[in-house]
């Protein structure tokens, strides 16, 4: 057994043991669940500064658009089958999934959204990167993917969404308000 295996199976060996723990990791799995806190949380940032929120909001939505879609590019590309697929004696709390693993675009998506954030307001930091976390451990824990593919999603997305934040952050907010 690799590293990889070994610690899948050790988080994933977790999986059916507490019912709480069970509900949490597939809530935290769900992305229709930050459907609600993300549509209340663009509304307040649009209340709060209009100004930053109508260039960064489409930003982002464009940019969340860009991460799964290359995720599932490179999904194609590695083709690491999933862990449901080849190991045996998993903990699978949801479906299977598609047919390969690497990257994780849960933890891409959710990288990128969060570097992104904190690029912009780094005081959401403390929240979101934990929050990051739970949810690439959750994808561990649920049988859905390797540690390996989360630290990967999360990695690239981090990078896609920094890159981008940075941008926005110094070239057209600092000029905005330069010109203000």
């Amino acid at each position: 057994m690799n590293m990889d295996e070994a610690w899948f199976s050790r988080i994933n060996g977790w999986a059916g043991q507490f019912s709480v723990l069970d509900w949490l990791m597939f809530q935290v799995s769900q992305e229709s669940n930050l459907l609600i806190p993300g549509i209340l949380a663009v509304g307040y940032w649009g209340w709060t500064k209009w100004g930053e929120a109508k260039i960064a909001a489409p930003c982002l939505a464009l940019l969340f658009g860009v991460s799964d879609w290359l995720g599932g590019q490179l999904k194609i590309l590695i083709g690491r089958p999933r862990p449901c697929q080849v190991l045996e004696h998993i903990h699978e709390l949801v479906g299977c999934g598609g047919a390969f693993s690497m990257p994780s675009n849960h933890a891409m998506n959710s990288g990128t959204v969060v570097a992104f954030l904190v690029m912009l307001y780094p005081a959401l930091g403390w929240i979101l990167w934990p929050f990051l976390g739970l949810i690439g451990l959750s994808r561990v824990y649920l049988g859905a993917h390797y540690v390996t593919d989360v630290v990967v999603g999360v990695s690239l997305g981090a990078l896609l969404g920094g890159v981008a934040g940075f941008w926005l952050k110094t070239r057209v907010f600092r000029r905005k308000s330069i010109q203000n």
